[in-house]
């Protein structure tokens, strides 16, 4: 019998980040991507309209991965507070708040993360977390390469890496670390119902 302690930790709450076109926006990038590789007939559009189409689209995915990468370290920071309330060992840190998000997140949380259509919740996660570390506010897109743009995502990765090898710190487990997702609207209305109770 395991009798590990298990911890209840702050929920994570994710807010809405799309604006009206995002969605369109990303469809039409994946779209123009396909015909720059050659997979879809380019019809009539030229090699320049498909590049700026799939910038378009990518830095739409960005800023969407920016906002969800903000909630995830407000989760992270929360986590962190309550380590140290509950003088838990030491070793706990940002870090293994994040590789549980990333690598062990809980069943019912990646049960919830499949019904909202997401399908590779890792890469998400794991790239909202290296843009926090690169941008303290969603940069706008003049300030930003085209190539970095293009290629976001590989920053993405690589930075999430480099942090998470900042220093060394103790993997925790799901079966010990549990929390619930909400969306904000999802929250919001839980705890009007319980204020009305």
């Amino acid at each position: 019998m395991d009798d590990r302690p298990s911890y209840t930790l702050p929920p994570l709450i994710l807010h809405p980040f799309a604006d009206a076109a995002g969605p369109n926006k990303l469809v039409e990038s994946s779209r123009a991507s396909l015909k720059l590789q050659g997979l879809l007939p380019a019809g009539e559009s030229t090699q320049e309209d498909l590049d700026r189409t799939l910038l378009e689209g990518r830095y739409s995915e960005l800023r969407m991965l920016f906002y969800v990468g903000r909630d995830l370290a407000r989760w992270i920071e929360q986590c962190v507070e309550f380590v140290d309330r509950e003088h838990l060992e030491p070793g706990i840190s940002r870090q293994s708040f994040a590789t549980l998000l990333v690598q062990d997140a809980p069943a019912s949380v990646q049960a919830k993360l499949r019904k909202w259509g997401v399908g590779d919740y890792r890469a998400i996660f794991t790239r909202a977390l290296g843009l926090q570390c690169l941008f303290a506010n969603a940069p706008s897109r003049e300030i930003l390469s085209d190539d970095f743009v293009r290629n976001y995502y590989r920053y993405a990765d690589q930075m999430f890496a480099l942090k998470q090898g900042e220093a060394e710190f103790t993997l925790i487990a799901s079966r010990d670390f549990k929390f619930d997702l909400y969306s904000s609207g999802e929250y919001s209305r839980m705890l009007e119902r319980s204020w009305g109770e």
